[in-house]
């Protein structure tokens, strides 16, 4: 009898021990060590998304029109922040200087918004925007924010 117990019990120990190391595989963010995406985050980032940048950048992140192309002003449209657009060729640090400060670059016409979001709502909706992206842009952008800005070569 007590060896019958003991024998359920490990196969139960199996089962769950088996179950436990294999519940994250084929998810992209833990086979590439990505850092997990804070669904509440990314909720409150799309939130504060459609708020303050959805006018220029699009509800669905696609951009303007023509974003590449330079206008008779000689400024650029605002750029798509899905995959489609460069928003994930920048380091964290970076994105979060350019939604606080404002672009530097003389054609662009990005605004500051330092005074309306605290850092934390700005990383907030970097977070939703890293939800749009593939794993291929998600593992590109992880890296330059771990180098510093600078891809491996």
């Amino acid at each position: 009898m007590i060896n019958e117990s003991l024998r359920v019990v490990l196969a139960v120990i199996v089962v769950f021990s088996s179950a436990c190391s294999t519940a994250d595989v084929g998810n992209p963010e833990i086979d590439s060590g990505l850092p997990p995406l804070d669904n509440e985050v990314v909720a409150r980032g799309a939130e504060l998304y459609q708020a303050h940048c959805a006018s220029c950048h699009g509800n669905d992140l696609s951009g303007e029109d023509d974003w590449r192309v330079a206008k008779e002003d000689g400024s650029y449209p605002a750029p798509p922040h899905d995959s489609s657009g460069h928003t994930w060729h920048h380091p964290d640090d970076v994105l979060l200087e350019i939604i606080r400060d404002g672009s530097d670059a003389p054609q662009s016409r990005m605004p500051t918004f330092g005074e309306k979001l605290s850092d934390e709502e700005i990383l907030a909706i970097i977070e939703f925007l890293k939800s749009s992206w593939g794993p291929e842009e998600r593992a590109y952008q992880w890296q330059v924010t771990q180098r510093g800005g600078q891809p491996s070569g």
